[in-house]
């Protein structure tokens, strides 16, 4: 039996990158699955992976950045699932032209709203639901960009992953009387679609020496399996090979 066998989970953003692996992880460990995202055929295949290793699995698309939109998704988890065990709110995005002297409003609205803006909407419509159940896990992909300022991932999601730190950690400051347990997850350069957004491409090797998406996946799944008198505030987790160290290793030599 697995060790997610009979909870019911919610993956945002869950047709690519560290989403994925999330859900195909949670369905190897007997969960429910309610995979969210704006691309319905890459849910569909994600879904289709699921099932044919046995896994059970619902999709429901939306897009995060309309509060209606997941509050509807919420909605049906609670009328057909009748409860949310663990939220995964992964959803995120960056946009080539970060930096000062190139960023558009356009660009600062779509990191917000992308990044900090649908994390809240997500974080909000299933608290009414976790309380009333007694309790409930909540894991926020953030980033390395949200604890450490840095140019290369650009003021504005820089400034939206802090952001969903500081939620994340609030959430715990006021629901934990009610059971609910809140987990700001920090990532360093992890190999999904989000680094064709960079600027400056990178070589398969730079992407060989960062995390992958299962690596993710195995950390995101043990603090959704901690009991629930335990909670990890927040954790980081970065390659070995980590490229700003060494970049800083080469201006001290």
């Amino acid at each position: 039996m697995g060790k997610l066998a009979g909870k019911i989970t919610w993956v945002t953003g869950a047709g690519s990158g560290i989403g994925e692996a999330v859900a195909e992880r949670f369905g190897a460990e007997g969960a429910v699955t309610v995979l969210t995202g704006r691309r319905r055929e890459r849910l569909e295949e994600v879904a289709g992976r699921i099932r044919a290793a046995g896994g059970t699995v619902h999709v429901q698309p939306a897009d995060l950045m309309q509060a209606a939109e997941v509050q509807r998704v919420a909605d049906w988890i609670g009328a057909e699932l009748g409860r949310l065990d663990v939220l995964v709110s992964n959803a995120g995005l960056n946009v080539t032209e970060r930096s000062w002297a190139r960023l558009t409003p356009e660009g600062i609205d779509e990191l917000i709203r992308g990044n900090l803006t649908s994390a809240f909407y997500v974080a909000r419509s299933v608290l009414p639901m976790m309380r009333a159940q007694g309790g409930g896990v909540m894991i926020h992909t953030a980033s390395m960009a949200g604890r450490n300022v840095g140019a290369m991932s650009g003021g504005g999601y820089s400034a939206a992953k802090h952001g969903v730190v500081a939620m994340s950690h609030s959430i715990n400051m006021e629901e934990c009387v009610n059971g609910i347990r809140s987990t700001a997850f920090c990532p360093g350069e992890v190999n999904t679609e989000i680094l064709k957004k960079r600027p400056n491409p990178l070589t398969q090797e730079e992407l060989n020496q960062m995390l992958q998406p299962a690596d993710c996946a195995d950390l995101i799944a043990y603090v959704a399996t901690l009991p629930p008198h335990v909670t990890m505030n927040e954790v980081w987790l970065t390659p070995t090979h980590n490229r700003g160290y060494v970049a800083a290793l080469g201006r001290k030599l």
